[in-house]
């Protein structure tokens, strides 16, 4: 079980995502207001802040959104999760893992230029949303199973 540290949105795809109080999910589609909402796969991205730390030891300016996540979480192993697994949020709010990493735009963003490397390729997870609510930093976020089908 694991807390979610930020949330963040950008109204433009490319953009760095800004800190913001609370996210409104909707049931596909993602968030409202981000630019990455849409019927289709990546609706809502995540990273780990754990991660991000690692990264701001060479670039300690380093806010929350500039890698384009959405929700930042911490003490959530995000790398156990498989396509398929469902993240919940205060009991609520339910996100289903449809991607593992992505390839950077443009040969690597600023961030990877900086330091030789960049953790969304790796790190960055990609859900839907399956089940709409608000989330905000501080609220508890846990995986569950993958749901079966058959």
């Amino acid at each position: 079980m694991g807390v979610v540290e930020a949330v963040c949105i950008s109204e433009k795809k490319g953009m760095v995502k800004k800190e913001v109080p609370e996210i409104l999910l909707e049931e596909n589609w993602g968030i409202s207001g981000d630019a990455h909402g849409g019927i289709w796969h990546r609706q809502v991205s995540l990273l780990a802040g754990e991660s991000i730390d690692a990264v701001k030891k060479k670039m300690p300016h380093l806010k929350h959104g500039v890698f384009a996540e959405n929700i930042v979480c911490r003490d959530l192993d995000l790398m156990a999760l498989a396509i398929g697994d469902r993240l919940v949020i205060d009991g609520q709010v339910v996100l289903e893992v449809t991607q593992i990493g992505k390839v950077c735009h443009n040969d690597g963003c600023v961030i990877k230029k900086a330091t030789g490397d960049c953790i969304m390729p790796k790190e960055g997870i990609f859900t839907k949303v399956i089940h709409g609510g608000v989330a905000r930093a501080g609220l508890v976020i846990e995986r569950v199973s993958a749901v079966v089908t058959t």
